[in-house]
Parts: structure tokens; C-alpha cells; sequence
């Protein structure tokens, strides 16, 4: 069978029109999501319905943000868990803005040649493998403290 240079452009087109996904599959939705008095966004379901149960039993976005994070270390780990840390950025009803870094600390017992060996040479990979590479997770008393300062309901 012959083809010509007029076949292989109408069938290379033709191919290219019917596997090429509709625009419709990489638009956005319809329409933004809208929430008239909170709304909760994550990247698992049942920690997504834990924060909208925080809110709507009167907590506010700090609480919901709080009790999702504890959600998502048991149901999404990989997410974000409690043996990590994190930043959270809150902004407040009067309109200011405040910022709150519980990321992982340095061991109380680190010290500031604890990765160089006896002539004062880094150690290879000791920041980064083994006993020496671990850190204090900080989420469990990021999470608090933001609570405790901006959250409304109690424990």
C-alpha cells in the first residue's frame, strides 16, 4: 500500500484530533468553590470531614487547621505527621497576619561539631544518616501553640 504525503497528514491529524483529551479534561470546574462561612480543603477525605466537623461545632479556622493535622498524620502520613514540623500562617479577624515555624530542632545534646570528625573535616552523609541526623519533631507543639493562642474551643 502507497501512501501519500496528503494521506499521512489527514491520518496524523485525524489520530491527533481523537487522542488528544478534550479541553474539558484539563479546565478547571464550572464555577469556583465557594464557602459563605468556612470551608476545608485537604488532600484526604476523612481529614477534610474532621475539619468541617471542628467548624461546625464552633470552632474557628485555627482549630479546624489544628485538628486536620492531627487527622492527616493518622489517615495521609506522608502528608504531614507528627513526627515532622511545619509552618502555619494565621490570619486574624482584625486582618493582621502572624506566622508560626514549629519545624524540627537540633537535639538539646547537638553541638556545633557534632558532624566533623578529629581534625575538624566534615563527617560524610552524618548530617543526613543515623543517630545524628535526627531531629526534635516540632508539629505536636506547633500544633498546640497555635491552638492554645488562636483557637476558640478548649480540648
Amino acid at each position: 500500500m502507497h501512501l501519500t504525503r496528503r494521506t499521512l497528514i489527514a491520518v496524523s491529524f485525524a489520530l491527533t484530533v481523537a487522542f488528544t483529551p478534550s479541553a474539558a479534561v484539563f479546565a478547571a470546574s464550572p464555577a469556583p468553590a465557594k464557602g459563605e462561612h468556612g470551608m476545608v480543603v485537604t488532600a484526604q477525605h476523612l481529614a477534610t470531614e474532621v475539619g468541617v466537623d471542628v467548624l461546625k461545632k464552633g470552632g474557628n479556622a485555627v482549630d479546624a487547621a489544628v485538628a486536620v493535622g492531627y487527622a492527616l498524620a493518622v489517615v495521609y502520613p506522608n502528608a504531614g505527621n507528627i513526627g515532622g514540623g511545619g509552618f502555619m500562617t494565621i490570619r486574624l479577624k482584625d486582618g493582621r497576619s502572624t506566622f508560626i515555624d514549629f519545624r524540627e530542632r537540633a537535639p538539646l545534646a547537638a553541638t556545633k561539631t557534632m558532624y566533623l570528625d578529629k581534625e575538624g573535616k566534615p563527617i560524610k552523609g552524618a548530617s543526613l544518616d543515623g543517630y545524628l541526623a535526627v531531629g526534635v519533631p516540632g508539629s505536636v507543639a506547633g500544633f498546640e501553640m497555635a491552638r492554645e493562642r488562636y483557637g476558640t474551643l478548649s480540648r
